[in-house]
């Protein structure tokens, strides 16, 4: 059984390691405009653990915001089973072009867009599901970030 820390841990976990990520591809990024991109990025899921971490601790200190204590495991193992939670695999120097790096930060935001859609739903207190929405906002945002910079990207290869 996942509890609710549990849950709030595996958030944390997502957004530190895509933090992470993002401060290593900046080394492996071809120009400024990724580099500036990928700060941002790294930037942004940083204030994202740090919002979960505090909820974590009003958790731990007993105040309510009506997050299930318990998860049944079948149901959180069936949402994340398939996902590629993690990015720490990743190997930069096996990456050729900044389509491919763009196309793996994508997915990397689809999938934790769609744990954060299964969290919100078991979240009764309005405010926090209000602060997940704007989270679930902010990782679309990151997409259409990547996107706009991957049609960037092909835009300039195909200029004679």
């Amino acid at each position: 059984m996942f509890t609710a820390q549990d849950i709030f841990d595996i958030a944390i976990r997502l957004e530190e390691n895509g933090e992470k990520t993002y401060r290593a591809a900046m080394a492996h990024a071809p120009d400024e405009a990724l580099k500036a991109l990928l700060a941002w990025m790294a930037q942004e899921e940083k204030n994202h653990a740090e919002w979960f971490s505090r909820q974590k601790d009003r958790l731990r200190k007993g105040e309510d915001h009506h997050l299930m204590q318990q998860l049944s495991s079948a149901l959180v193992e069936d949402v994340i089973q398939d996902q590629a939670f993690s990015l720490q695999e990743v190997d930069f120097s096996t990456i050729k072009t900044a389509e491919e790096m763009i196309r793996v930060f994508i997915g990397f935001e689809d999938d934790t867009i769609a744990f954060y859609e299964v969290l919100k739903a078991l979240v009764m207190d309005e405010e926090v599901a209000g602060q997940l929405d704007r989270i679930i906002a902010e990782e679309r945002n990151h997409i259409t970030q990547f996107q706009n910079r991957l049609s960037t990207y092909r835009i300039k290869s195909t200029i004679p």
